[in-house]
């Protein structure tokens, strides 16, 4: 267990990072971030910040002696750098979860090796594979990247071989994935995180609407039963302890017509599906990690209010901001970006409803609506 006022290192400079920083500083840690970018939004909150690559062997052992333990905020880094971080310092969750999480094939294969279900699915090295996935997986299927997809990018809906061989030439690098498309009735997700004593605390579901590939509302408990909420948060706990994590980890789930969990994809870090947690629970993911991470105990993941939500992308949505600001109930977040390009998450906004109380529909959007009129 980390004693106070020592020092969590936390690779990557953005929102998770930063929210991460400060949930750290509440428990008297300092934090340390590793960037490659200038005045990341994370080094505005952070005890220290360092620039540099995250695969330069120099920039990585200055910054990993000068901490007591590593995490990251994003998979998107160079697995190389994090073997040579973990040869200096611990690094929660470890690059062995970070491999699986950053390739679809390997990701796939441990989920289904665990008896985790997920869709069908096939490896896709060359053109001839198309007909294949075609005739196994039937038309509609989606053809991914297996490495640095997120928000939507860098895959294709597939309808017929024609599309399939021009995704194939503009898809890269290969192998591919190609997947099944799910007739799902939902989408929701779960954060799941572990100690190094194997405690495990799971929060609530969450119900996910996406909007142009990028996540635009979160809703909390998810409307679906309680025995599938059960089942999907107990599917979680065998997923952190087959991965034998340390930390926390966002699982993100299908649920189709026949109420069968599907699980889609993991991430080992905070997830923005768990932003509710910010207002809506006593200790939110953010503090559940860094505990996982500082060795400190892990107490019931308990959500007080049912929640909503809302993402703020791009210039369109942050030009809302001070109507936000000016609105009873919305309880709003930036992320210190300087510059709201389009499809750029900016912050996000948190709406609660007393427990047990959470409209039917999505009421986000009955609360939000003056704010979308036109001027």
């Amino acid at each position: 267990m980390l004693s106070p006022n020592a020092t969590i290192g936390i690779v990557g400079g953005g929102q998770l990072g930063r929210m991460s920083a400060v949930a750290a500083s509440r428990l008297g840690f300092q934090t340390h971030i590793l960037s490659d970018i200038p005045n990341p939004p994370a080094g505005q909150v952070a005890s220290h910040t360092i620039i540099g690559a995250y695969d330069d062997p120099k920039t990585l052992e200055s910054f990993a002696k000068s901490v007591d333990v590593i995490t990251f905020e994003f998979e998107n880094i160079s697995v190389k750098g994090i073997d040579l971080l973990s040869s200096i310092r611990p690094v929660h969750p470890s690059g062995h979860i970070l491999r699986i999480s950053q390739d679809r094939i390997l990701e796939k294969t441990f989920l289904n090796g665990h008896d985790i279900p997920t869709t069908k699915w096939l490896k896709i090295e060359e053109l001839n594979d198309g007909a294949k996935a075609g005739l196994e997986l039937g038309y509609p299927f989606i053809l991914k990247t297996t490495r640095l997809g997120y928000d939507g990018k860098g895959q294709a809906v597939i309808h017929n071989q024609e599309e399939f061989e021009s995704a194939f030439e503009t898809l890269k690098p290969h192998p591919l994935i190609a997947e099944k498309k799910v007739d799902f009735s939902c989408e929701v997700s779960v954060m799941v995180v572990r100690n190094i004593h194997g405690t495990v605390q799971t929060f609530d579901v969450a119900e996910n609407q996406h909007k142009n590939g990028i996540l635009d509302i979160s809703l909390v408990p998810a409307r679906i039963n309680v025995d599938l909420r059960q089942k999907v948060q107990e599917l979680a706990i065998h997923l952190a302890n087959s991965l034998d994590l340390i930390g926390i980890l966002g699982v993100e789930l299908f649920i189709d017509q026949n109420d069968k969990i599907l699980v889609n994809e993991i991430a080992p870090r905070p997830h923005n599906s768990g932003h509710w947690t910010m207002n809506a629970c006593p200790i939110d993911q953010f503090e559940m990690h860094i505990r996982a991470v500082a060795g400190l105990p892990l107490p019931p993941a308990i959500r007080h209010s049912d929640a909503v939500m809302k993402n703020l992308i791009g210039p369109e949505d942050m030009a809302l901001w001070p109507k936000i600001m000016a609105t009873p109930g919305l309880i709003g977040h930036l992320y210190g970006k300087d510059i709201a390009k389009k499809g750029r998450k900016m912050g996000h906004v948190n709406i609660l409803f007393p427990f047990n109380s959470l409209p039917g529909e999505f009421g986000i959007q009955a609360i939000l609506q003056d704010l979308y009129k036109a001027e």
